[in-house]
């Protein structure tokens, strides 16, 4: 069992930044695929990024992509989610997600943290 707890969301300006941090229990993140995914009201949840499991490879979302950075810190079994230039349609629930496949579905998820970017 893996336990996810997100923090380090809040509110900011546009074009501010933050760090959000996906801090596990129970197994090691390096043996993990990670994701982030953002959710608003309303709408279907949004994938933002991912790290795969063993080999150091990342993707993005288009939305995101050279403005967010998903990072491990193995020793803190923390994994990062750098948010630089936000804009307020940035402004969501962010969740953490961990898998042992490589692909499929996600086992383990954390309770969210809210980012609310101002205009």
């Amino acid at each position: 069992q893996v336990q996810l707890v997100e923090s380090g969301g809040g509110l900011v300006q546009a074009g501010g930044s933050l760090r959000l941090s996906c801090a596990a229990s129970g197994r090691a993140v390096s043996g993990l695929g990670m994701g982030w995914f953002r959710h608003v009201p309303g709408k279907e949840r949004e994938f933002v990024a991912r790290a795969s499991r063993s080999v150091e490879s990342t993707a993005y979302a288009d939305s995101v992509k050279g403005r967010f950075t998903i990072s491990r810190d193995n020793a803190n079994n923390t994994v990062h989610l750098q948010m630089n230039s936000l804009k307020p349609e940035d402004t969501a629930v962010y969740y953490c997600a961990a898998r042992v496949l490589t692909f499929g579905a996600y086992s383990w998820w954390g309770q969210g943290t809210q980012v609310t970017v101002s205009s």
